[in-house]
């Protein structure tokens, strides 16, 4: 008997050694987690994990329950007997994220909970898991933010009614719009490779008080991945490389990625490279989606082709490159710097929508491209956390340069004449961000902010049988230039858990300059410069109220502005087919008025409804509307008799919204969760209201989701609401070739919906497989204002393998 007790003795001796040290690691993605804190029930013994999840135990008796809590997981208790012959523990993610921390809302570290505004958060485990090919998709998963797509290497966002330069896009921290960010369907949010980023932001609804002009129906913040220090004597390396293929474009995609982390230098490199093919549409749909015949370039000329599948788009297909660089370096616990180099080009990426244009029966254009499109940022960020002045607690300083370059190329069919238009953008940006607790229930943020734009922008004609180029009127007035500066400040109150009051001001000068004398020599306008100065005082103000753990509300009010910048006063392009817009330099800002109520029950949080609706005024709009040139009303541009409009503070418009999301634990493993937005609205136009362009149709999903270890499935749903001809908005009625026609031959967008299926497998410690079959019963549609069908169905496989 004495030797089975001194067997046992020796198995639990050596259970216990083993159990000395402990990795704590993601259920899901099988991840190290950083951060945990893990105590005992009186909290007289705790340890925290370090970068690589690990801790020691050893302060923990065998018998004691011990505590494992991490801000995004939920809690979980154990005790050391129980871990066996095993030093891991998985952690669930906490899908409701009533604990989330935020930056957006005052570029410092908040609890999401206290926020009044409603904002989105997607963290890396959700991207990874969602797979999307570029970072529009990945706004679209949210199920918050709709996507116009022109073309394949496309992806406008649309936020509560609004679009374009009316939202802002930031990129750790940095504002990415510029001087010349147009009111029509932009993409450059498709220049940041969603593999480098870590968590996303968007924030539904005004943010000018922290963000200043563009930041009226929302702002989409993404933060990019951060090098992680070592903390210890040893190298701290991370690497991970991806391979996708998505059979609907013949997608191809490698991506890569590594962290050298020491005791107080990092390093996070990354590169993307995607080439895309022609997109397949779905076969069951409208037929005017379908491309039966383009145009090819041959030795002997232009000549249109039979298209052998009409649901394969010809020439969509582009390809693009992604590098980032980081370096963090770290010489105390509270101050670090931080240098982060970002990189993109694309190959020339075909305009489909204007591919799709007839002209007396014949496709009108031979070529239609952006030409290779490049951004540039270096980004310097140097934080304080932690600090004893009288002034803050915790400062922030940011000072990045961003080069934008553009160009767009086009040549009708059987013309030997090809346009060319090259566009510039050097911005400039410092920020000072701080933070001041004044008290245990107060805290204060305020800032200041200088942006400077310069613009360089050429236009040639180009003769493609002798290679000879002549200028011509170029697409902004070249050296233009936008500056704004800007103060703000912000308070939070929160006297105690149960009520939340935060209100800021900021008050912004904006000055563009602009010189018309080299495109005089095209459009003889009646002035040769402008000079455009605005200053605009916007605020907010909102409450959370929780009167008990079921219930919590939220009541918000802002002002948001827009400044006119060089895209409006100086802007020369053809908007539509006979039309052109030429500048206009008497031009003011326009202003948002709105307010948002939401409720959010939370039962146990076994269910979860959160509702929420919203009304906006914009004032003084800055709208495309006739106009005349010298007194002409037509001008010949581009070879075409075309009708003169410009930008004009000529409208107003009434936004308003409903939204309502569930999300439901059915069981340990299965969650259902849903969302629907309701938006509508009108402008002014003349003596009538009509449909604003940006209002989206209505639209959700429906996500069914099982986990367990190592597996994760996907059942979801996306639709869709028709918009009726009536509800299209005029500019939209007249871009009649990219929409489905009605039983009275009128354009409209149809209804649509998709069935899905997503799974991602945790094949062993170092390797993930994510696999989406998308589109299953394979429609054929378009979202709301799109050029380009969407993929029909589609295939789409990556794997991932982490060092």
């Amino acid at each position: 008997m004495k030797f089975f007790y001194t067997i046992f003795f020796l198995l639990l001796v050596s259970i216990s050694s083993r159990a000395q040290n402990v990795k704590v690691l993601s259920e899901l993605t099988k991840e190290p987690i950083f951060g945990v804190a893990i105590y005992n029930v009186d909290k007289s013994e705790s340890v925290v994990t370090n970068f690589r999840g690990e801790a020691d135990l050893s302060g923990f008796t065998d018998t004691e329950t011990i505590y494992f809590k991490h801000l995004s997981h939920v809690l979980k208790k154990i005790t050391k007997l129980q871990l066996w012959d095993s030093n891991k523990v998985y952690l669930i993610s906490n899908t409701q994220g009533l604990e989330e921390i935020v930056i957006s809302a005052s570029k410092f570290e908040q609890s999401k909970r206290d926020i009044p505004q409603k904002i989105i958060s997607v963290n890396s485990t959700r991207i990874q898991f969602s797979n999307p090919q570029t970072s529009a998709d990945l706004l679209e998963n949210t199920g918050k933010v709709y996507i116009q797509k022109s073309q394949l290497g496309g992806g406008s966002p649309m936020i509560r009614g609004f679009s374009t330069n009316r939202l802002l896009i930031t990129v750790d921290g940095v504002r990415m719009n510029n001087a010349i960010f147009r009111g029509g369907n932009l993409q450059n949010v498709i220049a940041i490779d969603p593999f480098s980023v870590q968590n996303t932001e968007v924030t539904l609804g005004s943010g000018s008080v922290i963000y200043g002009s563009d930041a009226i129906g929302g702002v989409m913040s993404f933060y990019t991945q951060k090098p992680k220090l070592s903390y210890s004597d040893s190298l701290l390396f991370k690497s991970n490389i991806i391979a996708r293929y998505s059979s609907a474009s013949d997608e191809k995609t490698g991506h890569f990625d590594f962290n050298l982390g020491y005791k107080k230098w990092a390093f996070v490199t990354n590169g993307s490279y995607t080439s895309f093919g022609d997109l397949k549409m779905g076969k069951n749909g409208p037929n005017e989606y379908l491309r039966p015949e383009f145009v090819l370039t041959t030795n002997a000329g232009d000549v249109i082709i039979e298209n052998n599948n009409p649901q394969v788009q010809k020439f969509s297909g582009y390809n693009q490159l992604n590098v980032m660089q980081k370096v963090r370096y770290e010489p105390y616990k509270n101050l670090s710097f931080d240098l982060g180099l970002y990189y993109t080009r694309t190959s020339n990426v075909p305009r489909y929508d204007r591919l799709l244009r007839y002209r007396n029966d014949i496709l009108r254009s031979a070529e239609w491209n952006y030409g290779p499109q490049e951004w540039f940022m270096s980004n310097l960020q140097i934080t304080k956390l932690s600090s004893n002045s009288n002034l803050y607690d915790k400062i922030k300083a940011t000072l990045a340069y961003q080069n934008f370059q553009e160009s767009r190329l086009d040549r009708d069919f059987q013309s030997v004449t090809r346009n060319i238009r090259e566009e510039a953008v050097d911005a400039y940006s410092f920020n000072l961000d701080l933070e001041k607790t004044l008290s245990p229930n107060t805290q204060f943020f305020y800032g200041l902010e200088y942006v400077y734009n310069k613009v360089m922008s050429h236009g040639k004609e180009e003769d493609i049988s002798s290679n000879i180029s002549l200028p011509s009127v170029s697409r902004y007035p070249n050296g233009a230039s936008w500056q704004s500066a800007a103060i703000y400040s912000s308070i939070k109150y929160k006297p105690n858990s149960k009520f939340v009051l935060q209100s800021g001001l900021r008050f912004n000068h904006v000055v563009s300059k602009a010189n018309f004398e080299e495109n005089n020599a095209f459009l003889n306008l009646p002035f040769k410069s402008s000079k455009n100065k605005a200053g605009a005082l916007t605020g907010t103000a909102g409450i959370r109220w929780s009167p008990n753990r079921t219930i919590q509300w939220k009541l918000n009010a802002s002002s948001a502005f827009r400044a006119p910048n060089i895209d409006d006063i100086g802007k020369v392009f053809d908007s539509e087919p006979g039309s052109v817009v030429v500048p206009n330099e008497n031009l003011k800002p326009e202003y948002a008025y709105g307010g948002e109520l939401g409720l959010k029950l939370d039962f146990n949080k076994k269910i979860i409804l959160d509702m929420g609706t919203y009304y906006t005024y914009l004032d003084n709009a800055l709208v495309r509307r006739d106009y005349n040139l010298n007194g002409n009303t037509e001008i010949i541009y581009d070879g075409e008799l075309s009708n003169v409009q410009a930008i004009q503070n000529a409208s107003k418009a009434w936004i308003y919204g409903f939204e309502v999301g569930l999300i439901a634990a059915i069981t340990n493993h299965i969650d259902l969760t849903s969302q629907y937005s309701i938006i509508g609205g009108t402008e002014e136009e003349g003596d009538m209201e009509v449909p604003i362009r940006h209002v989206a149709p209505n639209f959700g999903n429906t996500h069914l989701v099982w986990t367990s270890k190592g597996l994760k499935l996907d059942v979801f749903a996306n639709y869709n609401s028709e918009l009726s001809f009536n509800q299209l908005a005029p500019s939209e009625v007249e871009k009649d070739y990219i929409y489905a026609l009605d039983a009275n031959g009128n354009p409209y967008s149809p209804s649509w919906y998709t069935f899905n299926l997503r799974a991602q497998c945790q094949i062993s410690n170092s390797t993930t497989l994510t696999a989406s079959l998308e589109n299953i019963t394979d429609q054929r549609y378009k979202t709301y204002s799109s050029g380009i069908a969407a993929a029909g169905r589609n295939f789409i496989m990556s794997l991932k393998y982490s060092l």
